[in-house]
């Protein structure tokens, strides 16, 4: 290979690996835009309902409330000495779904999906679904009840037994930000749901 062969590759794989993070959507109040705007991202929510039988405005809802749809967040940092030196992380929770490592851990390890990112938003999809499925499984909590499904993301199924959520108003409080933004999330995918899954059975079979 000759040096401009060389040079050319490397120009061609710049854009390759930028494109390996997502920016979040230009439009994340209204689910529609979301999907129009990234129709991978249609795509992998569609794989999770199917698969999951989770419906897709609850974990999308519960998604923009952990990261914003920003692939690298990262929780807020803890401090030592009366708050005057950071200290690492205040949890291990990272990524668009904020999955803590033990939690993604245990769904590696269920599905099989070893190579599975928290950066990836295909990968971190199928998590919440993954993660809402159980839930109902293990507490009875509707898989479209995201308010309750959101205390549990938050607190985990034996928080939410326990009903630890009750000694935190301001957790109530985002998890009906949670439902409401869920509700709205429904209402305008309804609106949008035919025109979406022409385009999806399209890219199916001849993209």
């Amino acid at each position: 290979m000759n040096i401009k062969k060389i040079i050319l590759s490397g120009l061609l794989a710049v854009p390759f690996l930028s494109g390996c993070a997502s920016a979040p959507p230009k439009d994340s109040s209204n689910l529609c835009e979301i999907f129009y705007e990234k129709r991978d991202w249609y795509d992998a929510a569609v794989d999770m309902n199917e698969r999951w039988g989770v419906p897709i405005h609850v974990p999308m809802a519960m998604m923009y409330q952990e990261s914003s749809f920003k692939h690298n967040a990262l929780p807020p940092r803890d401090y030592i000495f009366f708050g005057l030196i950071p200290w690492g992380r205040v949890s291990s929770a990272y990524g668009y779904s904020q999955a803590k490592t033990p939690t993604w851990e245990d769904y590696q390890r269920e599905t099989g999906n070893s190579w599975s990112s928290r950066e990836d938003f295909d990968d971190a999809m199928d998590f919440m679904g993954w993660f809402i499925s159980k839930t109902h499984k293990i507490n009875g909590v509707s898989k479209w009840d995201a308010y309750a499904q959101y205390l549990n993301y938050h607190e985990g199924w034996g928080g939410y037994r326990r009903k630890t959520y009750n000694n935190k108003a301001w957790l109530k409080q985002i998890a009906l930000k949670v439902k409401d933004r869920s509700l709205r999330y429904a209402k305008q995918y309804k609106s949008c749901q035919e025109d979406l899954d022409k385009s999806w059975l399209w890219r199916l079979f001849f993209g």
